[in-house]
C-alpha cells in the first residue's frame, strides 16, 4: 500500500488520515459539496469532490468511490465506520478493482451483516445467544406467532440493522403489530431491507463488547472489553474500558467467545463482538461489527495499541505484533460523544454554524474531532461534533478528568448535549460503576429537559453579556443609574430581564428575584464577572438576535426578542404540521382526504440518522400534503395541512 483513500468524512476521516500520515502513507479524501470546507479535506494530500450532498449520492455511491480511487492513484481504501464500512458489495468492488480494502472479506461482512444469519452461525459455533426467533423474510403473522414462545418483553430488530435503527422494545402482545410495522419501515428506509428478527429483551442488562484483531495467518486475539451500557434509544452515549463488572475469569470467557465468533467467519482485520451481560453474569451474543468502532479510543488508551495502524499492518499482510498473553490493561478510559442535538426537545438534531469551538487539553485528555470554528453542521449526516476521551490511573481519576474536560469544551452557535453528558457522568449509578442499559430512563430524560430551562442566574448573565459585550450602555452617562429591559426567548417561552446600570455594576431583576453582577472584563467573546460576589468566566457569541453562551457546565442558545411583537397564540391546534428539523421526508403515513385523530403520526422526517414523527395536532381530515417522499425539507417548513373538526381550511 502506498496511497490510502478514506471513504468517509468528519472525525473518523481525520483520525484515519492522521494515522496514515504517521505511518508514511499518502492520503486521499473524498468529500461532498456540503463538506467542502471540512478539516479532513485540508488534511489529506489529495481530495476528490463527490458532486452532491446527500449520503446516497456521495459517500454511499460505490462507483463514485472506486472511480475516485482510480483517478487519484489510491491503491487502498479505508472505509471508517458507517456509510460503506460494512457493505459486502463495496469490499467486493475494491477487490475487483485491485484495491486493498482495509477491513475484512466480503464474505465475513455478509455473514455478520444480517442479524438472523449471524445468530444462526453463532449457535453453530457454540457462542451463547439470546433466545429469540429468526427466519429469513418472516411474515408479520410468523413473527406474531413466534412472539408467544419468545416471551415479553422482547426486541423487534431489523436483521440488516445497526446503530440502534429498526429496533423496538415491546412489552405486550398488543403493541407488537405496530412495532413490527414501524421497525420494518425504518429498516427499509435505512437499510433497504424489511427483514425482522425477535429477541428476548433484557431490561437493565450490561452491554459489553469485545475488541478483536485477526491477521491473514490465522492469529486471533481479543483486546479486552468496552462497557457501553449507558445508552439512549439503543445508541451508545458513554463508553469505558475496562468494565467495572467483569472479573478476570468472565473477561477471559467473553474473550474466548469473541474469538470463536471471529473464527466462525474466518475473520481478518479489526472488529468487535457485542454481548449482553445479565445480572447473573450470563452473557449472550448480540452482533458483530465488522469494522472499527466509534469508541475504539478507550481500548487504545488502556492497551497502548493504535487500532488504525494495526488495521494498516493487517491489510499489508503483516502478522499480529502480539499474542494473547501480551495483552495487558493499564488504567481506565472513558469516552463521551458531543452531539449537535437538543436534549430538551427529544434530542432533536441541530444544524447551523459553529461560531466558536475550543477543545480541552491536558494530561490524560484526548479529543477526536472533525470540526473547527466556522464549520457547518448540515442535516445530511451524523450530528457528532467531537469525541472526548479521558485516561487515568483509576476510574475515579478518569471520570473527574472527563468532567473537567467537558466543562472546558466550548461549542457556540447551536445547542449540544454537553450538559446532558455532564449529568450522566455525575449520576450516582455511573459514579458507582453500576450503570446498566436502563440508566437513562424517563426520569433522567425529564431532568435533562428541566435542566435546559434557563435559570435566574443564567438569564441575568445573558442580559449583562449582551450589554457589556456590545456597549449598549456606552453612550449613557454614569452619573445616573439607567434602566433597560431585555426579553429572551428559549424553548418557546419568553423571559423578561430588567437591568439597572450603575457605576459599580448591574442590578438585574427577573420577576421577583434580583442579582448583582460586576463586569471585570469583556473581550474576544469572553466575559469575566462576579455574580453576588463569586467570580467566574463565560464564553459567548452573538449573531443577529441569537445569543449563544457557554457557562462551563451548560450552554444556552437564546433569542433576543426585545423588539419582537408579543407572542401570538400557540400554533398547536392550527392544523399546520411544520417540520421540526431539517431533513428528508421518508414517509407520508396518510393521504389527502384521510380522517386523522390528535397525536396520530402523519409524516416521518429523517435527520442525521434519526426518525422524527410529526403528529396531528387535532382531530380532522387531511386537506393537503405539501411535500413528497425523499424531498429535503427545511426546519419549520409546512409539511401537511389538516382541516380540523369545526374549521375550514383552504389550500
Amino acid at each position: 500500500m502506498k496511497t490510502i483513500l478514506v471513504a468517509n468524512r468528519g472525525e473518523i476521516a481525520c483520525r484515519v488520515i492522521k494515522a496514515a500520515r504517521d505511518e508514511g502513507y499518502q492520503t486521499v479524501a473524498v468529500y461532498s459539496q456540503a463538506d467542502a470546507d471540512s478539516p479532513f479535506v485540508d488534511m489529506a494530500d489529495q481530495a476528490v469532490v463527490l458532486n452532491g450532498n446527500a449520503a446516497s449520492e456521495t459517500y454511499l455511491d460505490i462507483g463514485l468511490i472506486i472511480e475516485a480511487a482510480r483517478s487519484s492513484g489510491a491503491d487502498a481504501i479505508h472505509p471508517g465506520y458507517g456509510f460503506l464500512s460494512e457493505n459486502a458489495e463495496f469490499a467486493s468492488a475494491c477487490a475487483e478493482a485491485n484495491i486493498t480494502f482495509i477491513g475484512p472479506s466480503s464474505t465475513a461482512i455478509d455473514a455478520m451483516g444480517n442479524k438472523g444469519t449471524a445468530k444462526r452461525l453463532m449457535i453453530e459455533a457454540g457462542v451463547p445467544c439470546i433466545p429469540g426467533f429468526e427466519a429469513p423474510n418472516a411474515s408479520d403473522d410468523e413473527l406474531l406467532a413466534a412472539a408467544v414462545d419468545v416471551g415479553f418483553p422482547l426486541m423487534v430488530k431489523a436483521a440488516a440493522g445497526g446503530g440502534g435503527r429498526g429496533m423496538r422494545l415491546v412489552d405486550t402482545i398488543e403493541g407488537l403489530a405496530s412495532a413490527i410495522s414501524s421497525a420494518r419501515l425504518e429498516s427499509l428506509n435505512a437499510f433497504s431491507s424489511e427483514e425482522m428478527i425477535l429477541e428476548r429483551a433484557f431490561v437493565g442488562a450490561r452491554h459489553i463488547e469485545i475488541q478483536i484483531a485477526a491477521d491473514q495467518h490465522g492469529n486471533v486475539v481479543h483486546l479486552a472489553e468496552r462497557d457501553c451500557s449507558v445508552q439512549r434509544r439503543h445508541q451508545k452515549v458513554i463508553e469505558e474500558a475496562p468494565s467495572t463488572c467483569l472479573t478476570e475469569a468472565l473477561r477471559s470467557s467473553m474473550g474466548e467467545a469473541a474469538i470463536l465468533a471471529a473464527n466462525a467467519v474466518s475473520y481478518v482485520g479489526v472488529g468487535t463482538v457485542e454481548f449482553l451481560l445479565d445480572e447473573d453474569d450470563r452473557f449472550y451474543f448480540l452482533e458483530m461489527n465488522t469494522r472499527l468502532q466509534v469508541e475504539h479510543p478507550v481500548t487504545e488508551c488502556v492497551t497502548g495499541i493504535d487500532l488504525v495502524s494495526l488495521q494498516f499492518s493487517i491489510a499489508e499482510g503483516g502478522a499480529l505484533p502480539l499474542s494473547q498473553e501480551d495483552v495487558t490493561l493499564k488504567g481506565h478510559a472513558i469516552e463521551v460523544r458531543i452531539y449537535a442535538e437538543d436534549p430538551s426537545q427529544s434530542f432533536r438534531p441541530q444544524t447551523g454554524t459553529v461560531l466558536i469551538y475550543e477543545a480541552p487539553y491536558g494530561n490524560g485528555i484526548r479529543v477526536d474531532s472533525g470540526i473547527r470554528q466556522g464549520s457547518e453542521i448540515s442535516p445530511y449526516y451524523d450530528a457528532m461534533i467531537a469525541k472526548l476521551i479521558a485516561w487515568g490511573e483509576t476510574r475515579d481519576v478518569a471520570r473527574r478528568l472527563l468532567v473537567n474536560a467537558l466543562r472546558g469544551t466550548t461549542v457556540l452557535g447551536l445547542t449540544t448535549n454537553k450538559a446532558f453528558l455532564l449529568q450522566l457522568l455525575e449520576h450516582p449509578d455511573f459514579i458507582s460503576g453500576s450503570a446498566t442499559t436502563a440508566m437513562i430512563d424517563d426520569a433522567v430524560l425529564d431532568r435533562a429537559a428541566q435542566f435546559a430551562v434557563p435559570t435566574i442566574d443564567e438569564l441575568s448573565l445573558a442580559a449583562v453579556t449582551l450589554h457589556a459585550g456590545h456597549g449598549l450602555f456606552a453612550n449613557w452617562s454614569n452619573a445616573e443609574p439607567m434602566l433597560r429591559k431585555e426579553v429572551f426567548e428559549h424553548g418557546g417561552e419568553r423571559s423578561i430581564v430588567q437591568l439597572l446600570s450603575t457605576r459599580s455594576g448591574f442590578e438585574v431583576a427577573v420577576g421577583d428575584e434580583s442579582r448583582r453582577i460586576i463586569v471585570k472584563g469583556c473581550a474576544n467573546g469572553r466575559l469575566r464577572y462576579a455574580l453576588d460576589g463569586v467570580s467566574s468566566t463565560l464564553s459567548y457569541a452573538l449573531v443577529d438576535d441569537q445569543l449563544s453562551i457557554d457557562f462551563g457546565s451548560k450552554t444556552l442558545l437564546l433569542t433576543r426578542a426585545t423588539y419582537q411583537p408579543p407572542v401570538s397564540a400557540d400554533a398547536a391546534g392550527s392544523g399546520e404540521i411544520m417540520a421540526s428539523t431539517e431533513g428528508k421526508v421518508t414517509a407520508l403515513l396518510v393521504e389527502e382526504g384521510d380522517l386523522v385523530v390528535k397525536d396520530q403520526p402523519l409524516v416521518i422526517v429523517e435527520a442525521m440518522k434519526m426518525e422524527h414523527r410529526h403528529l396531528a395536532d387535532g382531530d380532522g381530515r387531511v386537506a393537503r400534503a405539501h411535500v413528497a417522499v425523499d424531498q429535503q425539507v427545511k426546519n419549520r417548513q409546512l409539511l401537511m395541512t389538516v382541516e380540523l373538526d369545526g374549521e375550514e381550511v383552504t389550500s
